[in-house]
């Protein structure tokens, strides 16, 4: 079976073509510049197999159009899906597995917009412009929020009143549960540990977003990102953790723009707030910039993440490893010895000759006196999307109709 899958951005559309059971790539690329024309044309980066990659140029004015391009480059290729597996952001409580997307569970979906307003929409275009043009490719989405489902009531409740968060679903969520959820099961499988007894912190450190979960048992226990991806650690362009009423401030002295302080929150703080001059915390650390705010935002970057290493290492009990992954996590080892620097007090002690060598992954970067280990590994969501599609359509379809969620009454 060869699925396709779609990781839809706000102008962007990723896809990789993956054979099961062997778990072959067979095609990949992205579509960029999706939707309003900018100062250079659309265009789909497209390669088949190990071979050259193509560049493609096309109009697209929406995901729909993307979509369409990207079938016809495979079908010229003389490559077929025989189904699709979408990373969808928000599943709110509703959707907290792998899910087959008939009408009925895309308007279930549509419900939903509002906990996801920027995230969401995209795909479900994506969605309905798959089903008109191959009405019988069957559609499974894979939710960003799912493996947080586990997360304990007293981990996901904001102490405020229950009607409002009653009224408007307002709780932790937790995001970036499909990579999470790979690398934690890659770590059970590099410790010959069954996953239902694994205890580790995840660090998926992103060039863009960034989060760290709690992993008690196999299961999330909590995430530093919260209703939104806004909230916990220090990222590109977004703040993370603030007082509520610092955002209460910024509307007064913002005269209730709403928007205008939604855009600094999100897209002109964190990195790129602190030090002026890049989101990307690769430059900062590597920048000769004499400039005290630059110097301090490393620092800040990495005291966050500290921070919430070490309550994390106290909420899952008996460690078993820390594990770094994604863009940051993977390639930046001065940000994994600056994390782990000075934490022997919960017996984690990195290797820093092997940090520094660390460029086959997976790998084990702890020191041998370490009572935890260290691992690098790296992510995979196209793949992971792609396995629990597989599985899912390998199980009989279920026709029974499922109770109203509290999201639904929600939206009711």
């Amino acid at each position: 079976m060869n699925i396709l899958v779609f990781n839809c951005g706000s102008s962007s559309l990723k896809y990789r073509l993956i054979a099961f059971p062997a778990e072959t790539e067979i095609a990949a690329g992205e579509a960029q510049r999706v939707g309003p024309a900018t100062a250079e044309s659309s265009r789909i980066y497209h390669r088949v197999g190990g071979g050259e990659q193509k560049v493609h140029y096309a109009d697209m004015p929406n995901h729909g159009a993307a979509f369409k391009e990207v079938m016809h480059l495979l079908e010229e290729a003389g490559l077929k899906p025989d189904a699709l597996g979408h990373r969808t952001v928000h599943g709110g409580t509703r959707f907290t597995q792998p899910t087959r997307m008939n009408p009925e569970a895309v308007q279930r979906l549509e419900a939903l917009n509002n906990l996801a307003p920027l995230h969401n929409p995209p795909t479900l275009n994506l969605m309905h412009s798959c089903s008109m043009q191959y009405p019988d490719l069957p559609q499974v989405a894979v939710f960003d929020t799912a493996f947080h489902a586990t997360i304990p009531e007293e981990a996901y409740t904001y102490a405020i009143p229950e009607k409002l968060r009653e009224r408007h679903g307002l709780r932790k969520y937790g995001f970036h549960g499909t990579s999470h959820r790979f690398v934690v099961e890659e770590a059970a499988r590099i410790l010959n540990k069954p996953l239902n007894t694994l205890n580790v912190v995840s660090c998926h450190l992103g060039s863009g977003g960034a989060s760290l979960c709690a992993v008690k048992n196999g299961r999330s226990v909590d995430n530093t990102m919260g209703f939104s991806p806004l909230q916990g650690l220090i990222m590109s362009t977004r703040c993370g953790d603030i007082d509520p009423a610092l955002t209460l401030s910024l509307l007064i002295s913002e005269k209730g723009g709403e928007s205008a302080v939604e855009k600094v929150l999100n897209t002109r703080s964190g990195v790129l707030g602190l030090s002026g001059t890049s989101g990307d915390i690769r430059d900062i650390l590597t920048t000769d910039d004499p400039d005290e705010s630059v110097r301090d935002t490393a620092a800040a970057y990495i005291w966050r993440i500290r921070k919430y290493l070490g309550a994390y290492l106290t909420v899952i009990g008996q460690p078993d490893a820390v594990i770094f992954t994604d863009t940051v996590g993977e390639q930046v080892p001065d940000v994994r010895e600056k994390v782990c620097r000075d934490l022997t007090c919960f017996g984690l002690q990195l290797d820093t000759g092997k940090n520094r060598t660390a460029t086959t992954l997976p790998c084990d970067i702890a020191a041998p006196e370490s009572r935890m280990h260290i691992l690098v590994i790296q992510t995979n969501e196209e793949l992971a999307i792609a396995r629990e599609t597989y599985q899912l359509l390998q199980q009989p379809i279920n026709t029974s109709p499922e109770k109203e969620s509290e999201d639904e009454k929600l939206t009711a």
